[in-house]
């Protein structure tokens, strides 16, 4: 059968509550908060955070395909789902493919990986879903956008959901758009957009879907519902007639807000983690149009969960200490920095050094056992040249061996926790740490890795692996 295999999400560490966006800008005080993500995210770096727990215990060698799926990509014209693969460690013969431009693209590409399995063009294919979409400062969207990530392992084999049914519609619609030249999302009149988009277009789908099923909405145990804001969730279950004891899943709107092209999914895996063999769950995605799966869950669910659940995730979040520190980390508003660094990039250097850098691969001497990174071709120990071995190292944990606060450090939040870790694994790694107190750093601690954004140089971005606290 064909399915989902694994799947898992990822919430960003920091939480901006409404109230604080409201009080910068007047207006009624709303309750709730939004998922934020830092300075040193983007699309790409949430991605690949949700892509690590779904694929945590799975042989990476087995997976086929990936699809990186974002209407955010931090590239225009530079593939995603490539970068992924390097970052994840994942086989050079894979296909890879990007999807964008609709919020329903992430509903879309697991469409697309499912058909994909069926004609036998792999045996399991990633769907990694990250969002970051921005709204104009002051108005009615700001409060309700929300960042988040999630991806799921299609394939064969022992499923946790397998599909019944799946139904699209494409509607061209001018309802929320950006264009090439926009940095902040456009919409038109609200009560259009909801009664003849979301409304209207999501009942045919999911009508037609039940149908095909030959089912009635009683039959659904969860219902996973795309909408951008609570209270047009509760008008589209009731007018589906999807609103019975404890069959609409949880949106997420006023723990995380809305994500998105990741929303939808992200609600899909919250429901998995509680969901009891035989539950029919139905996903329904909307953008341009709308898509929806009729899933139902297996005896698997019970043996398969990810590394980090969505509900651990959103109780681990801290908050921002106020609304300016979220306009500058999505460089809304200039600040005078610190002096820059005087450092540049270069792409033959990061092509060269990819598997240190990308897949944080260390190396082992094969003579004397000795470890270390980056990658060195001659031993610190027994100076044996060219007998090593790669490691990975990005899901291995360590303890922080030494460390300094650097307030001088050209970066957007001091201060800069400069680390130097000795992994498990036998190496040490200098490297800065991030999703931290400064207050509660402390000597031995144990911390793991995390993929973030290092800076912009030479036209493209930099990236690396950054120490984190384990929570």
């Amino acid at each position: 059968m064909t399915g989902i295999l694994r799947y898992g999400a990822h919430v960003p560490y920091f939480r901006l509550p409404r109230s604080a966006i409201s009080g910068a800008w007047g207006g009624s005080r709303e309750g709730g908060e939004k998922a934020v993500a830092n300075h040193d995210e983007d699309s790409l770096t949430l991605a690949v955070e949700a892509a690590r727990n779904c694929l945590h215990g799975v042989d990476r060698s087995s997976v086929d395909g990936v699809f990186f799926v974002s209407t955010t990509s931090p590239y225009l014209e530079k593939q995603g789902a490539s970068f992924l693969a390097c970052v994840l460690d994942l086989p050079s013969s894979i296909l890879t493919a990007d999807f964008a431009g609709s919020l329903r693209a992430g509903t879309t590409a697991l469409e697309l990986a499912r058909a994909c399995i069926e004609a036998g063009s792999g045996r399991s294919i990633l769907v990694a879903i990250a969002d970051m979409r921005v709204a104009h400062p002051g108005s009615a969207l700001e409060a309700h956008l929300g960042d988040g990530a999630a991806a799921f392992l299609v394939g064969r084999g022992p499923v946790v959901a397998e599909w019944e049914s799946l139904v699209s519609i494409s509607s061209e619609m001018q309802d929320c758009w950006r264009t090439d030249e926009d940095r902040f999302i456009r919409t038109w009149e609200d009560r259009w957009v909801k009664n003849h988009g979301l409304l209207e277009i999501t009942a045919r789908c999911v009508g037609e879907a039940l149908k095909q099923a030959a089912i009635t909405p009683g039959e659904i145990q969860r219902a996973v519902l795309y909408a951008p804001d609570p209270r047009s969730h509760r008008q589209l279950a009731r007018n589906l007639g999807l609103d019975g004891p404890g069959q609409l899943a949880p949106s997420l709107l006023d723990s995380c807000g809305s994500a998105g092209v990741a929303h939808a999914p992200m609600m899909l895996a919250a429901a998995l983690e509680t969901a009891r063999p035989n539950d029919r769950i139905l996903v329904a995605g909307y953008g341009d149009g709308a898509d929806v799966l009729l899933l139902r869950v297996t005896e698997q669910v019970n043996e398969t969960k990810p590394k980090r659940t969505v509900s651990a995730l959103l109780q681990q979040g801290r908050k921002l200490p106020n609304y300016e520190r979220y306009l500058w980390y999505r460089k809304l508003v200039e600040v005078d920095p610190p002096p820059p660094l005087l450092v540049g990039s270069s792409a033959t250097v990061l092509w060269r050094d990819r598997d240190s850098v990308f897949r944080l691969h260390g190396s082992r001497c094969r003579v004397c056992g000795e470890a270390a990174f980056p990658i060195q071709r001659v031993c610190n120990g027994c100076q044996s040249r060219d007998a090593y071995e790669e490691i990975p190292l990005s899901e291995v944990r360590g303890r922080l061996f030494t460390f300094t606060l650097d307030y001088l450090a050209s970066q957007v939040d001091p201060p800069l926790i400069q680390s130097v870790v000795d992994m498990d694994s036998g190496c040490r790694i200098y490297t800065w740490m991030t999703d931290a107190d400064p207050d509660e750093v402390r000597l031995d601690m144990e911390v793991e890795m995390t993929f973030r954004r290092i800076r912009k140089a030479e036209g493209f971005y930099n990236y690396f692996w950054k120490c984190r606290p384990v929570r």
